[in-house]
């Protein structure tokens, strides 16, 4: 797999190339199209990304955020990947941002899907820029190669934007775009840190058996940057 790669000798000096790159890829697409559309992850490697990202001077209430994934859990938890974007992103200059979450009232996610799909019409498309990350497993966003759903999250003719997922191996029910809608994005980025994820990526650039790590689904397409430190 043909990868384009950059590497950085420290995690502060990703997040500031990183959170640059990202502002004018979004400029650019404000130019372009009068709004620009910008598709974030959880978890904890990109919180310091974003603080930086958040002090860039654009036009930030032209920019639509919204997540590739999240956790079926209220703002209130801990594991809210919403409640992590608004304490991280939607701070300082990129609180003018319109943010879209994707957590709604319905008890189930697999509910919810109708309405996530309805939301995604307002946000401008293809995305901009969608930053994903991955976990040790190989899954990305949420789609997670131990969940029933996945020959679905994974099927390039899948017409639903979201899914609802049900992962055996983490806590709690997900909703996660699809890969027919992660790749109709502008520019994708992987972003990692640490040797371990390094190590799970090269397993993974060994084979294109995506059912078995998801994040191969995404590797060798042609817009998709890896942004690595260790």
């Amino acid at each position: 797999m043909a990868l384009t790669k950059s590497v950085y000798d420290s995690v502060d000096q990703l997040n500031a190339s990183f959170s640059s790159k990202i502002a004018d890829l979004l400029e650019k697409g404000i130019a372009k199209n009068g709004r620009a559309s910008l598709v974030v992850s959880g978890g904890r490697t990109p919180a310091k990304m974003f603080n930086a990202l958040s002090n860039k001077v654009i036009d930030w209430d032209k920019v639509d955020i919204t997540l590739a994934d999240e956790r079926w859990v209220d703002e209130n938890d801990p594991a809210s990947n919403a409640a992590m974007v608004k304490r991280e992103l939607l701070i300082n200059n990129a609180s003018a941002a319109k943010f879209y979450p994707l957590k709604t009232e319905h008890g189930d996610a697999q509910d919810a899907v109708a309405s996530c799909n309805q939301m995604l019409k307002e946000i401008k498309t293809p995305f901009d820029v969608l930053i994903l990350g991955m976990g040790e497993d190989g899954h990305t966003a949420s789609l997670f190669p131990c969940s029933k759903q996945i020959r679905d999250g994974l099927d390039p003719q899948q017409k639903s934007e979201f899914i609802a997922v049900t992962p055996t191996t983490a806590p709690n029910q997900r909703m996660s775009l699809t890969l027919n809608r992660l790749l109709k994005s502008e520019n994708v980025f992987l972003h990692l840190t640490g040797e371990s994820k390094k190590q799970v990526l090269e397993h993974a650039m060994l084979s294109d058996d995506a059912l078995e790590m998801p994040i191969r689904a995404m590797l060798n397409q042609s817009n998709v940057e890896l942004v690595w430190a260790a």
